[in-house]
Protein backbone atom coordinates (compact mmCIF):
# COMPACT_ATOMS: atom_id res chain seq x y z
CA UNK A 1 0.00 0.00 0.00
CA UNK A 2 2.95 2.49 0.51
CA UNK A 3 4.50 1.85 -2.77
CA UNK A 4 1.02 2.29 -4.49
CA UNK A 5 0.65 5.83 -2.67
CA UNK A 6 3.83 7.02 -3.45
CA UNK A 7 3.21 5.88 -7.56
CA UNK A 8 0.10 7.60 -6.87
CA UNK A 9 1.98 11.27 -5.43
CA UNK A 10 4.23 10.59 -8.07
CA UNK A 11 1.70 10.28 -10.64
CA UNK A 12 -0.35 13.13 -9.52
CA UNK A 13 2.62 15.56 -9.06
CA UNK A 14 3.31 14.75 -12.98
CA UNK A 15 0.44 14.53 -13.96
CA UNK A 16 -0.91 18.30 -12.85
CA UNK A 17 0.96 20.35 -14.91
CA UNK A 18 0.58 18.23 -18.19
CA UNK A 19 -3.47 18.89 -17.03
CA UNK A 20 -2.99 22.63 -16.72
CA UNK A 21 -0.62 23.01 -20.21
CA UNK A 22 -3.34 20.66 -21.84
CA UNK A 23 -6.05 22.69 -20.40
CA UNK A 24 -3.89 26.41 -21.36
CA UNK A 25 -3.48 24.61 -25.15
CA UNK A 26 -7.61 24.29 -25.53
CA UNK A 27 -8.11 27.30 -23.66
CA UNK A 28 -6.18 29.25 -26.95
CA UNK A 29 -7.37 27.07 -29.44
CA UNK A 30 -10.88 28.39 -28.55
CA UNK A 31 -10.07 31.64 -28.36
CA UNK A 32 -8.02 31.81 -31.93
CA UNK A 33 -11.99 29.69 -33.23
CA UNK A 34 -13.67 33.16 -31.59
CA UNK A 35 -11.63 35.39 -32.78
CA UNK A 36 -11.46 34.25 -36.42
CA UNK A 37 -15.10 33.77 -36.39
CA UNK A 38 -15.63 37.46 -35.20
CA UNK A 39 -13.24 38.38 -38.02
CA UNK A 40 -15.69 37.61 -40.31
CA UNK A 41 -19.23 38.31 -38.90
CA UNK A 42 -20.83 42.04 -38.34
CA UNK A 43 -20.66 44.60 -36.80
CA UNK A 44 -17.41 45.56 -37.84
CA UNK A 45 -15.95 48.54 -36.16
CA UNK A 46 -14.11 49.87 -38.45
CA UNK A 47 -13.31 52.88 -36.33
CA UNK A 48 -11.45 50.83 -34.09
CA UNK A 49 -9.39 49.18 -37.37
CA UNK A 50 -8.30 52.35 -38.18
CA UNK A 51 -6.49 53.32 -34.62
CA UNK A 52 -5.09 49.68 -34.84
CA UNK A 53 -4.13 50.35 -38.44
CA UNK A 54 -1.89 53.97 -36.96
CA UNK A 55 -0.82 52.29 -33.90
CA UNK A 56 0.87 49.23 -35.42
CA UNK A 57 1.46 50.69 -38.72
CA UNK A 58 2.48 54.41 -38.44
CA UNK A 59 4.33 54.86 -35.19
CA UNK A 60 5.97 51.56 -35.63
CA UNK A 61 7.18 53.13 -38.46
CA UNK A 62 11.09 54.54 -36.99
CA UNK A 63 11.64 51.68 -34.78
CA UNK A 64 11.11 49.05 -38.21
CA UNK A 65 12.92 51.28 -40.19
CA UNK A 66 16.32 51.87 -38.15
CA UNK A 67 15.99 47.78 -37.30
CA UNK A 68 16.40 47.22 -41.26
CA UNK A 69 18.77 49.65 -42.04
CA UNK A 70 21.33 48.68 -39.88
CA UNK A 71 20.90 45.06 -40.35
CA UNK A 72 21.66 45.17 -44.42
CA UNK A 73 24.24 47.50 -43.46
CA UNK A 74 25.62 45.12 -40.84
CA UNK A 75 24.94 42.15 -43.69
CA UNK A 76 26.62 43.82 -46.56
CA UNK A 77 29.96 44.78 -43.67
CA UNK A 78 29.85 40.54 -42.94
CA UNK A 79 29.30 39.21 -46.26
CA UNK A 80 32.07 41.35 -47.82
CA UNK A 81 34.55 40.38 -45.28
CA UNK A 82 33.72 36.94 -45.80
CA UNK A 83 33.66 36.95 -49.62
CA UNK A 84 36.78 38.69 -50.06
CA UNK A 85 38.60 36.29 -49.05
CA UNK A 86 37.86 33.95 -52.20
CA UNK A 87 37.56 37.13 -54.62
CA UNK A 88 33.52 36.86 -54.49
CA UNK A 89 32.69 40.53 -53.39
CA UNK A 90 30.45 41.09 -56.52
CA UNK A 91 28.10 39.14 -54.48
CA UNK A 92 27.25 41.26 -51.73
CA UNK A 93 24.58 42.89 -53.23
CA UNK A 94 22.56 39.54 -53.79
CA UNK A 95 23.49 38.63 -50.37
CA UNK A 96 21.97 41.80 -48.94
CA UNK A 97 19.30 41.25 -51.13
CA UNK A 98 18.19 37.49 -50.16
CA UNK A 99 18.89 38.22 -46.46
CA UNK A 100 16.58 41.14 -46.12
CA UNK A 101 13.98 40.46 -48.17
CA UNK A 102 13.65 37.12 -46.67
CA UNK A 103 14.73 36.95 -43.26
CA UNK A 104 15.78 39.87 -41.81
CA UNK A 105 12.98 42.40 -42.52
CA UNK A 106 10.33 39.91 -41.97
CA UNK A 107 11.66 38.73 -38.55
CA UNK A 108 13.16 42.06 -37.10
CA UNK A 109 10.51 43.84 -37.65
CA UNK A 110 7.88 41.65 -36.28
CA UNK A 111 10.17 40.99 -33.14
CA UNK A 112 10.07 45.06 -32.97
CA UNK A 113 6.41 45.44 -33.09
CA UNK A 114 5.74 42.62 -30.82
CA UNK A 115 7.63 44.44 -28.34
CA UNK A 116 5.98 47.60 -29.06
CA UNK A 117 2.39 46.73 -29.73
CA UNK A 118 2.15 42.86 -28.34
CA UNK A 119 3.04 44.69 -24.94
CA UNK A 120 0.61 47.48 -25.56
CA UNK A 121 -2.34 45.29 -26.66
CA UNK A 122 -1.59 43.02 -23.68
CA UNK A 123 -1.90 46.06 -21.12
CA UNK A 124 -4.64 47.73 -22.47
CA UNK A 125 -6.85 44.47 -22.42
CA UNK A 126 -5.72 43.40 -19.69
CA UNK A 127 -6.59 46.70 -17.31
CA UNK A 128 -9.94 46.65 -19.27
CA UNK A 129 -10.39 42.56 -17.74
CA UNK A 130 -9.17 43.70 -14.18
CA UNK A 131 -11.03 46.49 -14.11
CA UNK A 132 -14.67 45.10 -15.05
CA UNK A 133 -14.97 47.19 -18.21
CA UNK A 134 -15.02 44.13 -20.78
CA UNK A 135 -17.85 42.67 -18.26
CA UNK A 136 -19.49 46.52 -18.82
CA UNK A 137 -19.32 45.47 -22.75
CA UNK A 138 -20.97 42.61 -22.41
CA UNK A 139 -23.64 44.18 -20.36
CA UNK A 140 -24.08 46.81 -23.07
CA UNK A 141 -24.49 44.14 -25.65
CA UNK A 142 -21.35 44.52 -27.40
CA UNK A 143 -19.14 41.62 -27.92
CA UNK A 144 -15.74 41.92 -26.39
CA UNK A 145 -14.49 39.68 -29.36
CA UNK A 146 -15.77 41.79 -32.30
CA UNK A 147 -14.62 45.36 -30.84
CA UNK A 148 -11.67 44.66 -29.22
CA UNK A 149 -10.21 41.43 -30.97
CA UNK A 150 -10.92 41.40 -34.50
CA UNK A 151 -9.83 45.13 -34.75
CA UNK A 152 -6.17 44.24 -34.00
CA UNK A 153 -5.90 41.11 -35.82
CA UNK A 154 -6.96 42.75 -38.78
CA UNK A 155 -4.45 45.09 -38.57
CA UNK A 156 -1.69 43.10 -37.63
CA UNK A 157 -2.78 41.10 -41.05
CA UNK A 158 -2.86 44.60 -42.91
CA UNK A 159 0.14 46.24 -41.32
CA UNK A 160 2.52 43.95 -41.38
CA UNK A 161 2.89 42.42 -44.68
CA UNK A 162 3.54 46.73 -45.89
CA UNK A 163 5.99 47.07 -42.75
CA UNK A 164 7.91 44.38 -44.30
CA UNK A 165 7.52 45.90 -47.65
CA UNK A 166 9.16 49.31 -46.60
CA UNK A 167 11.48 47.69 -44.23
CA UNK A 168 13.11 45.53 -47.38
CA UNK A 169 13.79 48.83 -49.22
CA UNK A 170 15.56 50.78 -46.48
CA UNK A 171 17.09 47.42 -45.83
CA UNK A 172 18.78 46.96 -49.18
CA UNK A 173 19.51 51.02 -48.80
CA UNK A 174 21.30 50.45 -46.23
CA UNK A 175 23.42 47.54 -47.34
CA UNK A 176 23.55 49.97 -50.53
CA UNK A 177 24.98 52.76 -48.79
CA UNK A 178 27.53 50.61 -47.12
CA UNK A 179 28.26 49.00 -50.19
CA UNK A 180 29.05 52.04 -52.06
CA UNK A 181 30.18 54.51 -49.51
CA UNK A 182 32.03 52.12 -47.35
CA UNK A 183 33.62 49.14 -49.23
CA UNK A 184 33.79 51.12 -52.99
CA UNK A 185 31.65 50.18 -54.96
CA UNK A 186 30.37 51.32 -58.12
CA UNK A 187 26.67 52.35 -57.31
CA UNK A 188 25.50 51.29 -61.13
CA UNK A 189 26.66 48.30 -61.21
CA UNK A 190 25.60 47.21 -57.24
CA UNK A 191 22.10 48.54 -58.47
CA UNK A 192 22.19 46.54 -61.35
CA UNK A 193 23.16 43.38 -59.50
CA UNK A 194 20.13 43.68 -56.83
CA UNK A 195 17.81 44.36 -59.59
CA UNK A 196 18.84 41.29 -61.20
CA UNK A 197 18.77 39.20 -58.54
CA UNK A 198 15.62 40.42 -57.48
CA UNK A 199 12.97 37.71 -57.75
CA UNK A 200 9.04 37.49 -57.25
CA UNK A 201 9.77 34.92 -54.35
CA UNK A 202 11.96 37.06 -52.15
CA UNK A 203 9.37 39.23 -51.90
CA UNK A 204 6.52 36.94 -51.50
CA UNK A 205 8.80 34.97 -48.80
CA UNK A 206 8.55 38.07 -46.60
CA UNK A 207 5.11 39.59 -47.20
CA UNK A 208 3.77 35.47 -46.11
CA UNK A 209 5.88 35.52 -43.33
CA UNK A 210 4.85 39.07 -42.21
CA UNK A 211 0.95 38.43 -42.58
CA UNK A 212 1.43 35.61 -40.25
CA UNK A 213 3.99 37.27 -37.62
CA UNK A 214 0.96 40.17 -37.32
CA UNK A 215 -1.60 37.27 -36.63
CA UNK A 216 0.54 35.76 -34.26
CA UNK A 217 1.84 39.55 -32.53
CA UNK A 218 -2.02 40.31 -32.71
CA UNK A 219 -3.56 37.18 -31.08
CA UNK A 220 -0.99 36.29 -28.37
CA UNK A 221 -1.45 40.39 -26.98
CA UNK A 222 -5.30 39.83 -27.02
CA UNK A 223 -4.73 36.32 -25.83
CA UNK A 224 -3.09 37.16 -22.69
CA UNK A 225 -4.64 40.49 -22.27
CA UNK A 226 -8.32 38.86 -22.35
CA UNK A 227 -6.97 36.27 -19.75
CA UNK A 228 -5.35 37.86 -17.35
CA UNK A 229 -6.59 37.97 -13.53
CA UNK A 230 -4.94 39.45 -10.50
CA UNK A 231 -4.89 43.49 -10.83
CA UNK A 232 -1.63 45.46 -11.83
CA UNK A 233 0.44 42.42 -11.25
CA UNK A 234 -1.86 39.98 -13.50
CA UNK A 235 -1.61 42.66 -16.20
CA UNK A 236 2.20 42.96 -16.02
CA UNK A 237 2.27 39.03 -16.31
CA UNK A 238 0.34 38.85 -19.17
CA UNK A 239 2.22 41.85 -20.73
CA UNK A 240 5.47 39.96 -20.28
CA UNK A 241 3.95 36.69 -21.81
CA UNK A 242 2.37 38.41 -24.96
CA UNK A 243 5.86 39.69 -25.62
CA UNK A 244 7.51 36.17 -25.08
CA UNK A 245 5.13 33.82 -26.34
CA UNK A 246 4.41 36.36 -29.51
CA UNK A 247 8.75 36.57 -30.07
CA UNK A 248 9.04 32.52 -29.52
CA UNK A 249 6.48 31.93 -32.22
CA UNK A 250 7.67 34.08 -34.62
CA UNK A 251 11.05 32.41 -34.34
CA UNK A 252 9.15 28.81 -34.72
CA UNK A 253 7.02 30.07 -37.67
CA UNK A 254 9.35 31.42 -39.53
CA UNK A 255 11.06 27.63 -39.67
CA UNK A 256 7.97 26.60 -40.77
CA UNK A 257 7.15 29.51 -43.65
CA UNK A 258 10.59 28.82 -44.93
CA UNK A 259 10.78 25.19 -44.94
CA UNK A 260 7.00 25.33 -47.01
CA UNK A 261 8.83 27.79 -49.46
CA UNK A 262 11.82 26.29 -49.55
CA UNK A 263 11.59 22.17 -48.90
CA UNK A 264 12.92 20.15 -51.57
Amino acid sequence: MLFLRKVEKFLRRQGTPLVGFMFKVGELFVFIAQSIYNCFTPPFYCNNLWRQIMDMGFYSLPVVGLTTIFAGMVIALQSYSGFASVGAESMVASVVLISVTRELAPVLSALMVAGRIGAAMAAEIGTMRVTEQIDALTTLSTNPFKYLVAPRIWAGLIVMPILVLIGDIIGIFGGYVVGVYKLGFNASNYINATLNDLEALDITTGVVKAAVFGFIISLMGCYNGYKSRGGAQGVGTATTNAVVSSSILILIFNYIVTELFFSK
